[in-house]
């Protein structure tokens, strides 16, 4: 039973859909957020409020916190570190996985896409401040989010980087890297790495910190 007039029992809204201590949801469209950096969560409940990111939900939930709240409610869930919940089997082909991976993991050069470790980290568990992990993560989620980057209704300050990547995916491209990296496994407790050479300086390592 959750002690009253704490972090855990206040943030009983956020956790109905996140589940426990921020760990997932159970229907594979609400995201982990337990463990994500400080700074990307308290920038997406930013965005969330302000409504630059679209789900009117979450602007609803809140609309009257202020800023330092927001700041507190981003600074529990980044201190959460519960399991990970087992990934989910995948019907894609052993073809289209491969090409995930080297999505991922190199990109395509030829037509200017850069892996997604290149600023998520080589784990791919993310870099502090400010960029999240991609692991941990379910198929639907990430396929929606870069559907979300595409369409506009997720924005970064410029230079967007994601919609720019985003914007040169193919839907395969898009099916198979949701596809590899809603299987993989969680190394390191899914922990942010320190630092990360990124290849260019973008709109996500700044005050959008991911989506506005």
């Amino acid at each position: 039973m959750l002690q009253p007039d704490t972090m855990a029992a206040r943030l009983v809204a956020c956790t109905a859909c996140h589940g426990p201590q921020g760990r997932s949801g159970p229907d594979g469209y609400y995201p982990r957020i337990a463990g994500k950096p400080a700074e990307y969560l308290y920038h997406q409940l930013l965005h969330f409020r302000e409504g630059e990111r679209r789900y009117e939900p979450m602007r609803v939930l809140l609309d009257t916190m202020s800023d330092d709240y927001l700041r507190e409610i981003a600074q529990w869930f980044s201190d959460q570190h519960p399991p990970y919940v087992p990934a989910r089997s995948t019907r894609v082909d052993a073809a289209a996985l491969e090409r995930g991976r080297l999505m991922t993991l190199q990109g395509d050069a030829a037509r200017g896409i850069p892996a997604c470790a290149a600023c998520h980290g080589a784990t791919l568990t993310g870099v502090k401040p400010a960029i999240p992990g991609v692991l941990g993560l379910p198929h639907d989620y990430i396929a929606a989010q870069f559907g979300a980057w595409r369409a506009g209704l997720r924005k970064a300050s410029a230079p967007d980087c994601m919609a720019e990547v985003a914007r040169k995916l193919t839907p395969e491209d898009i099916s198979a890297v949701a596809a590899w990296l809603s299987i993989q496994p969680v190394p390191n407790d899914g922990l942010p790495v320190e630092t990360a050479n990124l290849p260019q300086d973008c709109g996500s390592q700044t005050r959008s910190a991911g989506a506005r």
